[in-house]
């Protein structure tokens, strides 16, 4: 998505920004389409759902907020806050859930297979300007997780 795209995006955002994780949970790893109202935003990729045990599991469905972090490693970037018996949830780059992620979430240009994505970097800076925006103009930006269903294959 483009930088125009994401302009007419935030244009549409009032006092608080609303997003929608779609996801579709496999033995290993989760795939997701990360929605903003009917605007499609990016793919993602967690781990596979494990009743959200740390470091193995992703986590619940469920609403959060979205908050701005910063760290040395990872400079700015976002995690939801008040996720059940998980902490330092964040969005960030990876393309492998199963060798790259903790319980994050990763935002990626394409799925190649389960808790798999390529480009993954590109869909993070993308999403990533987008809640800047939002973050500039001190919008609440929330998350719901929900489920279409569990996948078979």
């Amino acid at each position: 998505m483009g930088l125009t795209t994401h302009l007419r995006l935030y244009s549409s955002i009032e006092c608080k920004m609303d997003l929608t994780l779609v996801r579709r949970y496999f033995d290993d790893g989760t795939n997701g389409n990360l929605w903003h109202g009917d605007k499609f935003l990016c793919h993602t990729i967690e781990l596979p759902w494990k009743d959200n045990q740390r470091n193995v599991s992703c986590i619940p469905e469920g609403r959060y907020k979205i908050a701005p972090r910063h760290t040395e490693k990872r400079g700015w970037h976002y995690v939801l806050e008040s996720v059940p018996n998980r902490s330092f949830i964040l969005f960030h780059p990876a393309n492998n859930a199963l060798k790259e992620l903790r319980g994050c979430i990763a935002p990626v240009t394409k799925i190649s297979g389960h808790g798999k994505g390529l480009e993954s970097r590109r869909a993070n800076d993308l999403l990533k300007f987008l809640l800047d925006m939002a973050q500039e103009e001190d919008k609440q930006v929330y998350i719901t997780i929900r489920c279409v269903d569990h996948g078979s294959d």
